[in-house]
């Protein structure tokens, strides 16, 4: 697996690289060593960086911006728990398999859940502007329809089960998306506008 190779394919032609994907064998620690971890570090620092250097219109005419430390342990935070959260989705993946005739296999699951969410930690990178972070939710739909396609693949979902498979995958996924950035957020506390 090459990252620099993985991505477009993933993003372009993600029918034949879930082909491809399925029949990889990696071990997970590889898989997060070349791939989640340098992806999911996107968006945290990218938060970091427009936090403390751009910063975030806290008022009409007010700019607060996060000082350095904050902004730093913000992102490693934020980044711990995005790997974490990349492997209780490969569990949710995993444990709900049997439910949709789908064969358990917890570094499939992983991989499913690695790979689907490229363009939602691609478009991290808007964070560096933090008005733009709402442009990121789009990125996450494409992230929604890779699952889609993968989990029948990855896997081996009957097609007329995936819908419902990536329900229950994205309910599981929006749970820990929203614990990831609440814990994150309640470690940063922009300063209060000046009157």
């Amino acid at each position: 697996m090459n990252l620099i190779k993985r991505i477009p394919n993933i993003l372009l032609h993600p029918k034949s690289e879930w082909r491809a994907i399925a029949k990889e064998t990696t071990s997970s620690a590889r898989l997060y060593n070349t791939y989640i971890a340098p992806l999911a570090a996107i968006a945290p620092i990218a938060a970091a960086v427009g936090w403390a250097v751009i910063g975030i219109n806290t008022s009409s005419i007010v700019t607060s911006r996060l000082p350095l430390v904050p902004a730093i342990l913000y992102a490693g935070v934020s980044f711990l728990l995005t790997l974490l959260s990349v492997f209780f989705l490969s569990l949710i993946i995993n444990a709900f398999a049997p439910q949709f005739s789908a064969e358990k296999n917890q570094l499939q699951a992983l991989k499913v859940a690695a790979y689907a969410n490229t363009p939602a930690w691609l478009a991290g990178i808007l964070r560096i502007i933090p008005s733009f972070t709402i442009f990121a939710f789009l990125a996450g739909l494409y992230s929604v329809y890779l699952l889609y396609l993968g989990l029948p693949i990855v896997m081996k979902c009957p097609k007329n089960k995936a819908t419902a498979y990536t329900a229950v995958t994205l309910a599981g996924a929006v749970v820990l998306y929203v614990l990831v950035i609440g814990i994150s957020n309640l470690l940063v506390t922009f300063p209060k506008p000046a009157l």
